[in-house]
């Protein structure tokens, strides 16, 4: 069997002392973590899990998180990490469709669980150790080992073009090609200390290499929360050798006073991405963190993350893209029909190989609708210069990104057409320096009515995670429209940007 756990467990009996996790104050062996895993798995079927089964976990980063995705996978249930961002709404509809027996939720986000789903609640306490959720002695619990590279593994729910979230389905094969592909790219080995500042319920965090560094015995070094300047102190007194960070994380450490205070001698490489990053964000990298190299990557939830890096010197010459594909990634630029574009003409990024999903759960027509034969579509248009460094030039999927997060505007739209003061409503991203994003509602109303903002985000607030919520409501008469009667998104960006832009100037 290909998995985490099996390589967690061989490092506990082969290299006991070594260092695993750091998370807070503790400091876990892999002897330490096999054990809490062993009784997370005693835990888990002692409530009736068994292979197969679909856990959710509605939690933010901690030890536990990590301790019970290990045991889930260790008695052979399915994973299924939801976004913490999420309203109890958006998080019933997840659990319903996946098919949740039961569900861990950290006690402060009690209020995002949905009515009638078994529920364990997880403290402070058990936050920092999995082993209080369960205080009964633990019999040793063996190791799923039926598992083929064709076995779920996990859920993912992403943001789609729809009005409901989709489900990407993660082989156990598609992990460890993914994980195989990182290693192999990134150079990571025994001695690598990675810190893990984004949440575990996204692929950055979890995969970008994430967990992969647990095959190779090195140690990761997790945080709650995100904070610049505590990061930048963890890289000096863990001595980390490579991070992920969304682009806003990064801008956050760069901006820091605080960041000529530690010694970032250690850092060899961040990688961040999703966005085209500007040539002097990567000189500013370069002159914090002088030893490191800021790699562009690409990918998506469908991927486990990571199908292009940018290659160690190229950044500044191939400036704009966001690298090649991985070993074991193919990726082709696609016409309307399917069919292949040379170098350098724009088309649909297309992509296959060992890591990409096989599609999503229980749904066979956006499964049929997002391939070309064994060619994954990712929605997304860029170009594939001569090199086969690929470049990102427009989204085809009606999407967001904010802060790090996918938004699809679609889910957002489908709430406030709920409102009755609403007749129409367009959803878009208008450009922020801090979130990359900020979610924008073009809203016309019924006659007669009003709506504020306050009013907006409150009827929001329960229904769509915060991170969804529009920050920004423009009221018209009327929204643009093409002759066929298609929204025309395009001409709001460029009218709302441009204001943007003369209210800074």
């Amino acid at each position: 069997m290909v998995s985490v756990s099996a390589s967690v467990a061989w490092w506990a009996r082969t290299h006991p002392e070594r260092l695993a996790l750091v998370y807070g104050e503790q400091r876990m062996t892999y002897a330490d973590l096999q054990q809490r895993v062993q009784h997370a798995a005693a835990m888990l079927q002692a409530q009736g899990i068994v292979a197969g089964d679909v856990v959710a976990l509605l939690m933010k980063n901690s030890a536990a998180f990590l301790e019970l995705s290990l045991a889930i996978s260790h008695v052979g249930a399915v994973l299924l990490p939801v976004n913490y961002r999420l309203g109890a709404e958006e998080v019933g509809y997840i659990a319903d469709h996946a098919g949740v027996k039961i569900l861990f939720a950290d006690d402060e986000l009690q209020a995002g669980v949905p009515d009638g789903l078994a529920t364990l609640l997880v403290d402070a306490a058990a936050q920092r150790d999995s082993r209080l959720l369960c205080r009964q002695s633990v019999q040793h619990v063996p190791l799923i080992h039926t598992a083929t590279p064709e076995t779920l593994y996990r859920l993912m729910y992403t943001s789609g073009t729809t009005d409901r979230p989709k489900g990407v389905m993660h082989t156990y094969g598609n992990m460890a090609w993914k994980c195989m592909d990182h290693i192999t790219a990134l150079g990571i080995g025994r001695d690598d200390r990675l810190l893990v500042v984004g949440p575990l319920y996204h692929v950055g965090a979890y995969d970008l290499p994430g967990v992969a560094l647990w095959l190779m015995g090195g140690a990761l070094v997790l945080e709650r929360d995100f904070d610049a300047e505590r990061t930048l102190a963890l890289i000096e007194r863990e001595q980390i050798t490579g991070a992920w960070m969304a682009p806003v994380m990064l801008n956050r450490c760069l901006a820091s006073p605080a960041r000529s205070a530690y010694a970032l001698d250690s850092l060899t490489w961040v990688v961040g991405g999703g966005e085209r990053t500007p040539e002097e964000r990567i000189r500013e990298f370069t002159s914090v963190f002088r030893r490191a190299r800021y790699i562009d990557a690409y990918g998506l939830t469908e991927s486990c993350s990571g199908d292009t890096l940018m290659e160690a010197g190229r950044e500044i010459e191939k400036i704009g893209s966001n690298g090649r594909a991985l070993a074991h990634v193919e990726l082709a630029i696609m016409d309307n029909d399917g069919q292949p574009l040379p170098a350098g003409t724009e088309g649909e990024v297309c992509l296959r190989g060992p890591k990409v999903t096989r599609g999503y759960w229980r749904d066979e027509a956006k499964t049929r609708a997002s391939f070309w034969g064994d060619w994954f579509r990712t929605g997304d248009i860029g170009y594939l210069d001569t090199e086969g460094f690929l470049y990102l030039t427009d989204r085809k999927k009606d999407m967001i990104i904010s802060g790090g997060e996918n938004i699809a505007s679609s889910e957002v739209e489908r709430v406030l057409h709920q409102l009755p003061q609403v007749a129409e409503a367009a959803v878009i991203g208008v450009p922020d320096e801090r979130w990359g994003e900020r979610v924008t509602a073009v809203v016309v109303l019924r006659p007669g009515t009003d709506l504020t903002l306050e009013e907006l985000r409150s009827y929001c607030s329960g229904r769509l995670g915060g991170f969804k919520t529009p920050k920004q409501l423009e009221l018209r008469e009327a929204l643009p429209r093409n002759p066929s009667g298609k929204v025309l998104k395009r001409v709001l960006r460029e009218e709302l940007a441009g204001l943007a832009g003369k209210e800074r100037s």
